[in-house]
């Protein structure tokens, strides 16, 4: 039997190699989108805790961009949240940053946010980190503290409620993708409770700013979300309405294409939006419109990336004419 040569067998193994050496290098390619995906970190009291940013092609000198931040949910991190979304493309597009948090696995094995722990206080720890990291990007990168708006998927959603509702002057608009309303779990066993739709929200007094303070909110769930019950969307909605004192409007069915269909209903107090819910028909827990075959992320289903944006931009204009006008 004839033996392979050294060339042979250095090939091979220069193969192996490069087998082995791809998934490293596949965490250190950025996400697609024409800009920079910069690493940075804050300080905590249990160490640093690091979030990435990304920032679009041609910022001149002095330029202020909005910025979105946007919160992972669990068994993600910022890069493939990044990638599934595809939120950076659309920030390219329209110019603004991105600022994407990143929970260490040492917080949470599943490297979930842990926006239910609010007795421990580590919900609000969590929630305080992500403040510092906001305020770093805006004194850093020059984002505008007056266009801030915040979104997330799952545990993401909910951390992202808890921010918004935490510290609302800071914020024009929220995003909440197949989350759980704030107020409804204070352990890991109640979450899992208010997950399943069987909690619904309790009073938020002590934990939360008053809610005529809270920023317009829009949530985005799919009808068949085995994880995260749909009827937290309606919750999250009918708690804003509420709280607010806005009436809920007639609901519309919209369909693009050949994309799942969606059920949009506005909530208004006189003309202002208070909470605007988007039931998409067929869609599991996962995002909305994003990138195809990545895990949590559904391309079939009507683009939240664009929709998420849409939705900022409109509260940022609404708060510029605010501000002009005073």
């Amino acid at each position: 039997m004839k033996q392979p040569s050294w060339a042979a067998l250095l090939g091979r193994n220069a193969q192996l190699l490069q087998r082995a050496a791809q998934p490293l290098r596949d965490r250190r390619k950025p996400p697609p989108g024409a800009g920079s995906w910069l690493m940075g970190s804050v300080l905590t009291e249990a160490g640093p805790r690091r979030y990435w940013l990304f920032r679009p092609e041609g910022v001149r000198f002095a330029e202020k961009l909005p910025l979105m931040v946007m919160l992972h949910g669990c068994h993600q991190d910022a890069k493939n949240f990044a990638e599934s979304t595809r939120m950076n493309a659309v920030a390219a597009r329209e110019r603004f940053l991105v600022l994407y948090p990143e929970q260490p696995r040492l917080a949470n094995a599943q490297g979930c946010w842990n926006w239910f722990d609010t007795q421990s206080g580590r919900a609000f720890s969590e929630a305080a980190w992500i403040m510092r990291a906001v305020d770093q990007v805006c004194v850093l990168y020059a984002a505008d503290r007056d266009r801030v708006a915040v979104a997330g998927l799952s545990a993401g959603a909910s951390m992202a409620a808890l921010l918004a509702t935490r510290y609302p002057q800071r914020f024009k608009a929220l995003v909440m993708h197949s989350g759980v309303p704030p107020g409804t779990a204070h352990s890991t066993v109640s979450a899992v409770g208010a997950m399943q739709g069987r909690r619904m929200p309790h009073s938020l007094q002590s934990v939360v700013e008053p809610a005529e303070a809270w920023p317009p909110l829009m949530v985005i769930h799919g009808e068949d979300d085995g994880v995260v019950s749909a009827r937290n969307g309606d919750a999250a909605a009918q708690m804003w309405s509420q709280a607010a004192g806005a009436r809920e409007g007639a609901p519309l069915a919209q369909q693009r294409g050949k994309r799942y269909p969606m059920t949009v209903t506005h909530f208004k107090r006189s003309r202002e939006l208070v909470a605007t819910l988007v039931q998409v028909g067929s869609l599991g827990h996962a995002w909305s419109g994003g990138a195809a075959q990545q895990r949590f992320s559904d391309a079939n289903g009507p683009d939240a990336s664009r929709m998420v944006w849409r939705f900022a931009e409109k509260q940022f204009g609404v708060s510029l004419r605010a501000r002009g006008s005073a």
